[in-house]
């Protein structure tokens, strides 16, 4: 399988996270799956949001954290999945969540805490994550699993 050498972006504001995620929103693909790794206060959710309006979202305030619900469902350019791992006890959970059904599917799914259940989400995928350098600024290191996001992940940023 391939994989590139990550890529790293360093964001310098929320503005620029903003940016990111709408510029990846808009090259996404059917079936695309995207991990979303970083401590509390990262802004996993700030980029799911913004990679949703990238996606054509109607409107991005109803993009929070699905920590309670576990599953948010989105409608936009593409159906939107969001995952939030954080509760979850491990990978085992997910899979009973029905989550190898959205991965298979036509949507995007962005899954929140992916480092949690890493052995359940699919061999090819994006994973993105996000390094706290000061307050407003990030270190995002994006790395493609999978040709097609190897070629995301090569393309210009």
């Amino acid at each position: 399988m391939a994989t590139a050498e990550p890529l790293l972006v360093d964001i310098a504001d929320l503005a620029g996270t903003e940016t990111f995620g709408r510029r990846l929103g808009a090259v996404l693909f059917p079936g695309a799956v995207v991990a979303l790794i970083g401590p509390l206060g990262a802004g996993k959710t700030q980029l799911a949001r913004a990679v949703a309006e990238g996606l054509g979202i109607a409107d991005s305030r109803v993009v929070n954290s699905p920590t309670f619900v576990l599953i948010q469902e989105y409608q936009a350019r593409l159906p939107i999945y969001h995952f939030d791992a954080y509760r979850l006890g491990g990978p085992a959970e997910l899979f009973d969540l029905g989550a190898h059904e959205y991965f298979e599917g036509q949507g995007v799914c962005l899954v929140e805490w992916a480092d949690r259940v890493e052995d359940c989400l699919p061999a090819e995928h994006l994973r993105l994550t996000l390094e706290i350098t000061g307050p407003t600024s990030r270190r995002l290191h994006a790395v493609g699993r999978g040709q097609r996001y190897v070629d995301l992940v090569s393309g210009e940023w």
